[in-house]
């Protein structure tokens, strides 16, 4: 036979037990107020007993809640100061708490799901299923669920990233993988790249690439044979292709210009005094103006479009952004981009300040003045960007029109002088 439980073991859990059974009881619920307007009580829900409804309980410690429309924002419109004027918040536990500046409402963009559009379903497994990478995905850039969501085929874009995912250089802006020595380049990415391409049906794509300094032409003739493929495949299709520096190899850069291409772009990304603590030290101001140049000496100033794009927010001045667009001009650059610097993870450069729509506004107008043919300038502005794309085309197709009835013409005056000839 068991012996009997101590009273002394039962103690404690009796005064527990005691204890909860008087906090439960003396617990106090706070009620929602009944309406005010005799009509809108008549419009509260009965029990289904004919009695009058009960107030509902709750935990809250105010014994009244507040009306509806306190909770609502303030219907006054806000001025251009007060709109763009950056929030900040206070987090962290106490003891360690610090103010953080929110993101500004101009820069926030829905997140894309496959689920939720088709066409960016698509263009994700057809890239996946060829092993192929965008500089929108390892970019991550918020204009991925516009561009590939496109509503229809033809008006959705992805800008394919080539030589892989992994560069050998180490920007302090970019968030795309780094390696002294990635993987070795895939022969087939040329083919399975124009494959994919003409399958979309698109009629204008931009190509882009990892800077890989490990090979010795710097990829340019990998770069080359993708764009003839292309052309091979489609040759209505127009080719912008986004390029690296090549180490300041410039026959690298007339490789990559002779390929058929119709837009060279090559980013300067930053003012003068700036790149040096921006981009990777390989990389230089000079050096990118070069290849832009050396662009139009070989094919010519009408023969090929170049373009190059802009970062704001890094703590550039006026100053300095004018003397980055006069130096441009002065190689003859025709297309330039102006997008907000977007800090991807802790470990790159800082935001120094959100550049505001206006401002962007602003500099889209200086840039058209000094005779830029074409300028895309806002928050969510990246250098590969749809409407800049469209504008672009329809330049070409203006461009090829004409080349087309100057040829006829030359045509008309050749068999014209024949037939006077012969009639001579």
């Amino acid at each position: 036979m068991a012996s009997p439980m101590p009273l002394q073991r039962i103690q404690a859990p009796l005064r527990r037990s005691l204890a909860r059974a008087t906090v439960l009881t003396s617990r106090t619920y706070a009620t929602i107020p009944p309406p005010s307007d005799p009509q809108q009580a008549q419009q509260q829900p009965s029990t289904g007993s004919g009695s009058a409804a009960k107030p509902r309980p709750t935990y809250f410690k105010d014994t009244s809640v507040a009306s509806f429309s306190e909770f609502l924002p303030s219907s006054a419109p806000l001025s251009p100061s007060e709109a763009y004027a950056p929030r900040t918040a206070i987090v962290g536990p106490e003891g360690r708490k610090r103010t953080i500046t929110r993101l500004p409402d101009w820069l926030k963009t829905p997140i894309p799901s496959p689920g939720s559009n088709p066409n960016f379903g698509k263009i994700k497994a057809d890239l996946r299923g060829l092993g192929l990478h965008t500089v929108c995905e390892e970019a991550r850039c918020p204009n991925i669920g516009e561009c590939w969501g496109g509503s229809n085929k033809a008006s959705a874009t992805a800008t394919i990233m080539l030589m892989g995912d992994t560069c050998t250089r180490g920007c302090r802006f970019c968030s795309v993988k780094t390696n002294r020595r990635p993987p070795p380049l895939d022969p087939h990415e040329p083919e399975n790249t124009a494959e994919a391409l003409a399958r979309w049906g698109l009629g204008y794509v931009v190509l882009t690439s990892v800077d890989r300094d490990d090979l010795a032409d710097g990829g340019a003739r990998h770069f080359a044979e993708t764009i003839r493929r292309i052309k091979a495949k489609k040759p209505t299709m127009l080719v912008e292709a986004l390029t690296g520096d090549f180490m300041g190899d410039l026959d690298m850069v007339k490789i990559v210009a002779e390929s058929g291409l119709d837009v060279y772009a090559h980013n300067v990304e930053t003012t003068e005094g700036l790149t040096p603590y921006v981009r990777d030290r390989r990389a230089t101001f000079r050096q990118s103006l070069k290849v832009l140049e050396h662009v139009k000496a070989v094919m010519g100033k009408e023969g090929i479009i170049t373009k190059t794009s802009i970062m704001l927010g890094l703590g550039e001045t006026d100053e300095e952004l004018w003397e980055t667009l006069r130096e441009l001009r002065k190689v003859d650059v025709d297309v330039v981009t102006f997008g907000q610097y977007m800090r991807p993870t802790k470990r790159h450069l800082k935001v120094e300040r959100y550049v505001t729509p206006d401002e962007f506004e602003l500099w889209r107008q200086r840039a058209m003045d000094m005779g830029f043919m074409y300028c895309a300038s806002g928050p969510l502005v990246r250098s590969s960007y749809k409407a800049g794309e469209a504008f672009i085309e329809n330049v070409l197709k203006k461009r090829a029109g004409k080349k087309a009835m100057a040829a006829e013409g030359l045509g008309q005056t050749v068999a014209a002088e024949e037939t006077s000839g012969k009639s001579l």
